[in-house]
This record gives structure tokens, sequence and C-alpha cells, in this order.
């Protein structure tokens, strides 16, 4: 009985040295780090940002009524109307003695709008009143020809006046790429306009995600039919200005809250704005109010610009601010010249 009694206190022992080992590999290094649980959510799926073309997008089916790509876009284009044909005047960005410009008919970029229209709430009981404020919006916008796209709430989109057509979508506004300045893109740009609201110093744009999800596609659709470079992809807020008093900001939508990185752009409120720099305009405080951090950036940039191609040329930023302001004269005389030669040939 002595060793009966030993002996199963040895084979306990032996089994304890044993299993001990084993069982420690199964035991979390740091009792702070818990086991991974057996779900993980995947992350979001973000649209690339990429100043890279685009990849290629093609025309699947057309029809009477609408017109379907092969990124997935479908265009509802039973409601397109005409307007008078494409032609602006492309200026030189790297001659300022060029005030004479080139001609051109293509579309070089897109300007993105939001409607500021009144909006219901984006819910399930509010569908009929949501259906009738986006129709009364688009017989608007057909009969203005304001824009050549719009968004609706759904995230229908409509073709509105016709892409071979000028939109009066954002008048005498100003922008420029490494080779071109432009000064009408009514006639230069394509108008996106989705329909939404633009509240002070927004930064997060209030838009539902079926909106989101055209705009991407509708982006990349243009992009690849027009070889349209990225940083030519901006809001309007960005390129308004007022020519009469010189001071940008004339309107300000999408002023920092147009969300750039999920339509597959990389983030245009990082350049510097052309208004500023490349033709001098100005603006007040109430423009700082009202355009938010994201495109106080473009102005900081730009402001950094003007006092370094003033230094460059030996001149006080307001005198080569002036000199910049009268090239500006020069080249929308130009254009209003050439706008009214074109309208006399249609007529």
């Amino acid at each position: 009985m002595f060793w009966l009694k030993w002996r199963r206190l040895i084979l306990a022992v032996v089994l304890a040295v044993v299993t001990v080992p084993i069982a420690y590999r199964f035991i979390p290094a740091k009792a702070s780090a818990p086991l991974a649980p057996a779900f993980v959510r995947p992350p979001a799926v973000r649209v690339a940002a990429s100043s890279a073309p685009p990849p290629d997008v093609w025309l699947v089916e057309k029809t009477a009524a609408s017109e379907t790509y092969s990124n997935g876009l479908r265009l509802d284009t039973r409601f397109t109307v005409p307007n008078h044909p494409r032609s602006y005047l492309a200026f030189s960005a790297t001659r300022p003695g060029d005030l004479a410009g080139t001609p051109r008919s293509q579309p070089v970029g897109i300007v993105f709008h939001t409607t500021e229209s009144r909006l219901a709430p984006f819910e399930a009981d509010q569908n009929r009143v949501l259906q009738k404020l986006g129709e009364s919006l688009l017989e608007y916008v057909r009969r203005k020809r304001a824009y050549h796209f719009l968004i609706d709430r759904f995230g229908r989109v409509y073709r509105v006046v016709a892409e071979t057509d000028a939109a009066n979508h954002a008048g005498y506004s100003v922008w420029a790429d490494d080779q071109s300045l432009y000064v009408n893109l009514n006639e230069s740009f394509l108008g996106v306009s989705i329909e939404a609201q633009t509240h002070p110093g927004q930064e997060q744009a209030e838009i539902s995600p079926a909106q989101l999800r055209a705009a991407a596609m509708l982006t990349e659709m243009l992009r690849s039919k027009y070889h349209i470079a990225a940083q030519n992809c901006v809001t309007h807020a960005q390129v308004s200005v007022n020519p009469s008093n010189r001071q940008i900001g004339y309107h300000t939508d999408w002023a920092s809250s147009f969300p750039f990185e999920q339509v597959g752009l990389p983030d245009n409120y990082a350049r510097p704005l052309p208004a500023l720099w490349a033709f001098g305009f100005e603006y007040n405080p109430q423009f700082l109010e009202r355009g938010g951090e994201r495109l106080d950036a473009g102005l900081e940039l730009a402001e950094e610009r003007l006092s370094q191609r003033a230094a460059a040329a030996g001149m006080s930023a307001q005198a080569y601010r002036r000199s910049l302001q009268k090239q500006y004269r020069a080249r929308l005389e130009a254009v209003k010249r050439a706008n009214a030669a074109a309208s006399e040939e249609s007529d």
C-alpha cells in the first residue's frame, strides 16, 4: 500500500511536467493582448486617388433613353438639350506675353458644383418629396442650360447639356494647369452638379453614398473619354471670380468639402489657386470664413508663389499683382471678342 500510494504521486508529477510546456505554448505572450476574434470586419474599400490617367472606360450600350458604360455608369439622356457649340481660347502658362491664345473645342477639365437647392431629409418616408424636388430641379437646370450633368439625391446621373456644347455653369471663372491658362470655364470645362448644399466652413461632404459612387464613375468616364488631367478636376469655389472687382469667391460651393479622394482624385485643395498667382485676384476676410481650412491651404500656397515670382521679377508683390491683373483684362477681352465672333458665325 505504501509503494502504491507513492507510485500514484510520482505519476501525477511526471504528467504535470510533460503537459505544462505543451499547454504553455497556447497561452498569449501578454495578458493584455487578447486573442483574435473569429471574424474581423474588412476595411472599407476606397477609390484610389492618383494623378495617373484613369483606366479605359467605354460605351457598352446606347438606347434612345440612356447610355451604359463599362465601369457601371448609367447616363439618363432623355432630358439632353443643346446649347451653343464649345469654343474657347487657351493661353500659354509659360509665355506671359501670350495674350492672343490658341483656339480649342475639346473640354479640358471638370468643375464640380452643388445645386444649393431645397433639400428634404434623405429618409424613406420622404421618398415622394425627394422625387418631386429632384424633378423640379432637373426641369430648372434644363431650362437654364446650367450644367452638363446633374446627379440627384438617389445617385441618378442625367446628361443635361450636350457634351459638345458649352453650359452656363461657371461664367468667366479661371484655372491653370502646367501648360495653359483658362479664362472662361463655361466653354473649356464640363460642369457636374450634385444635388446638395454647402455650408460656410464645411469640411465633410453631405451627400448620399449613391451620389458619391455616381460622381466617381462619371468622373472616371469623362477623364477617360477626353483625357482630362486630374489637376483640372476642381470645385466651383476654387475657380469662381468676380471680374468687376477682381476678387475670388463669387461662388463658394464645395469650398472645402468636396470628397476628392473618394471620387478617385488627388486632393486638389492642396493646389495653389491660379486666380491669385496667375491672374492677380485678391480676396476679403468673409471669403476666408466661408471657405474653410482646406481652401485656405490653396490660398497660402498661391500667395507664396506670387511672392516668389514677384521677387524673381524684381517687383513688389503689389506691383506684380497689378501687372497680372492687366494681363487678365487683356485675355478676358480676347475671349469676349472670340465669343462674339463665334456667335455671329452660328447666327
